[in-house]
């Protein structure tokens, strides 16, 4: 019976230049605030916040992936991936639409 493991190793610090998101709504970081809040951070320096308080108390989020997002626990495993804000069980939040909101008015409230 062959191995289906995989025994290549990571290359990708071997990429000159290193990969890097040349448009400003890829989003660099992401800290997790109280109360289903976030501070995020843009590749162009642009910082602000996205509420999500009044979405995840919604009802139509019931049932979908975002559901989940009510336990706290989870919630604050909020990461940045490939440029958005994701987390583990795969809900993520389009970057350009919080970009957009947060240069327009510091913000950006999920609804």
């Amino acid at each position: 019976m062959q191995s289906t493991a995989n025994t290549e190793t990571d290359r990708t610090v071997e990429v000159v230049p290193e990969i890097s998101h040349r448009v400003p709504w890829r989003v660099t970081s992401v800290v997790v605030l109280p109360d289903a809040q976030l501070d995020v951070s843009f590749v162009d320096g642009t910082t602000g916040k996205v509420d999500m308080r009044a979405f995840l108390s919604s009802p139509t989020v019931d049932g979908t992936i975002f559901e989940s997002l009510r336990d706290p626990a989870l919630f604050a495993e909020a990461r940045v991936v490939m440029g958005a804000v994701q987390w583990p069980h795969g809900a993520d939040l389009a970057p350009d639409a919080i970009y957009d909101a947060v240069r327009e008015s510091g913000i950006w409230v999920v609804s």
